[in-house]
Parts: structure tokens; C-alpha cells; sequence
């Protein structure tokens, strides 16, 4: 997940995490008048007959082969066409594709028939970012933290915090990746986003703080290493500018950020 390329790599690269149900968890709602937040990740998992497919629709997606993808998810969906995360699935696949209205009907279509799951909350959510689509997309995100059950809210908080810059609020942004560290202080993509934003912002020793501890958790990318090469350079630490250098052109040769680089010099 690059001013425009550095937002985490880039918006198009944000986290849709597709996810499975949570299982053998049941809510105890002792009063109709209280709110369950929990949805179908509070009852006992399912075992549709679409699922297969569905796996094998992920699996084929995570190697590229998005036709070999779309047709499993098909087929799941012809089987039990009420498999929310099969329509989840083809909904990430049908944007990937481009096809942006056949991506908003399985996303609607999922959260018809699943409209607690977080996972797919936050896939729709960075759709409609997007599709520049703001406020929706904030208060959809804001709804995927409203399940309790929900594993991994930094992604859905990084998420919003990145949509909230690209609508040029610094101000929610850096709330968001905040409260997202809170959840996960090693968050790479948060702690990216973060120095960034610092850098931005002319907080340059927090940028190079937060960059550091982004590098301790994932590996450099060209993105983050032309980050540090002109953090460092405001800051005047030649060496770290060296170091940034280096490994810049010897693994990111035929970059973007190598040519800016060039173009700096």
C-alpha cells in the first residue's frame, strides 16, 4: 500500500480482508431491547455447500488467476446463492476486473444477507472510497468496528484513516491510524501511514520514528525507503540517506521512486 503512491502503497493495494465466520461463540442477549452487535459471527460456523468453491475462488485470487477465480465463485454461487461471503468474494473479484456496478450488487447482496460482518464491511467501505464516495464510506467502516467479534479492527481503522486523507482530513486520519496502533502497535501498513503523515505534516522526527518501527515489522519498499531518503535529508543524516539510497536502486531499480530520486539529485 506515492505522495498519491504512499498512501499504503497506494489505495488500490488497501487491506480487503475477505475473511471466514467465527465460530462456537454465542451471544447472550438477555433483554430484546439490547442491541447484538455480534451478527453471524456469534453463532456456530456453517458449512454451506458453496464453500468449497468460494475457498477455492480465494485461493485462485491470491495467485492472480482471476478468471480460474471468478468462474469457482460463480459456481459457489449457483449452488447456494445465499453465501455471503461468496458474494464478498466475486464482489473483490468484480472490482479488480473493473466492472463497478456488478461489484456494488454482490456487495450489497453479502451484507443483505450477512450485515454484521465486519470483514465485508470494510471491503465495501474501501470500495466506496474509491469511488470517492466519503462519507458513506466512513460510516460503513464505523459500522464494521461496531461488531465486538471483529478480529482485526486496525485494518477497518488504517482503511478509514487512508480514506479520510484522501478526503483531506489529516485531522481523522491520523485519530484512526492512532486508534489502530492502540490495537496493534506493530500494524506495518498503520505505522507507514503514519510517517507519512508526519512527513507531511513537517513532524519529521516522528516520521523517521514511525518509519523505523515499520521497518522492524516488514520488509522496505520503494515507497517507504524514498520516504526515509527525504526525511532523512531534512533532517540532514547523511548516512541514512546513503543507506536509504542503496537499497533503493539495488532492489527497486526500475522503480517510480527511483526515478524520482533522480530527478532530486
Amino acid at each position: 500500500m506515492n505522495a498519491s503512491r504512499l498512501v499504503i502503497l497506494g489505495i488500490s493495494t488497501l487491506l480487503f480482508l475477505v475473511g471466514c465466520q467465527q465460530g462456537n461463540v454465542r451471544p447472550d442477549v438477555t433483554s430484546p431491547d439490547m442491541s447484538d452487535n455480534t451478527g453471524q459471527f456469534g453463532v456456530q460456523s456453517r458449512t454451506g455447500a458453496g464453500d468449497v468453491y468460494v475457498k477455492l475462488a480465494i485461493a485462485y485470487m491470491g495467485e492472480g488467476q482471476l478468471d480460474v477465480a471468478l468462474q469457482k465463485a460463480n459456481q459457489g454461487l449457483e449452488v447456494e446463492p445465499n453465501n455471503a461471503e461468496g458474494h464478498n468474494v466475486i464482489a473483490l473479484l468484480y472490482d479488480r476486473l473493473g466492472e463497478k456496478g456488478l461489484a456494488e450488487k454482490h456487495f450489497k447482496r453479502s451484507l443483505k444477507i450477512d450485515p454484521k460482518n465486519s470483514y465485508v464491511l470494510n471491503a465495501y467501505a474501501t470500495y466506496l472510497c474509491q469511488q470517492a464516495r466519503y462519507e458513506d464510506a466512513d460510516l460503513t467502516f464505523l459500522k464494521a468496528l461496531e461488531n465486538p467479534l471483529y478480529k482485526t479492527p486496525e485494518v477497518a481503522l488504517t482503511n478509514a484513516g487512508i480514506c479520510a486523507e484522501r478526503n483531506n482530513d489529516l485531522t481523522k486520519s491520523e485519530a484512526y491510524l492512532r486508534k489502530a496502533l492502540n490495537y496493534n502497535p506493530r500494524f506495518a501498513t498503520a505505522l507507514l501511514q503514519m510517517a507519512r503523515i508526519s512527513f507531511n505534516t513537517g513532524e519529521n522526527l516522528s516520521s523517521r520514528a514511525y518509519l523505523q518501527r515499520y521497518l522492524e515489522q516488514a520488509r522496505p519498499s520503494a515507497a517507504s525507503l524514498w520516504l526515509g531518503i527525504q526525511n532523512e535529508r531534512i533532517l540532514g543524516d547523511q548516512d541514512a540517506v546513503s543507506s536509504y539510497t542503496l537499497m533503493l536502486k539495488n532492489n527497486f531499480p526500475d522503480s517510480i521512486e527511483v526515478q524520482q530520486l533522480r530527478d532530486s539529485e
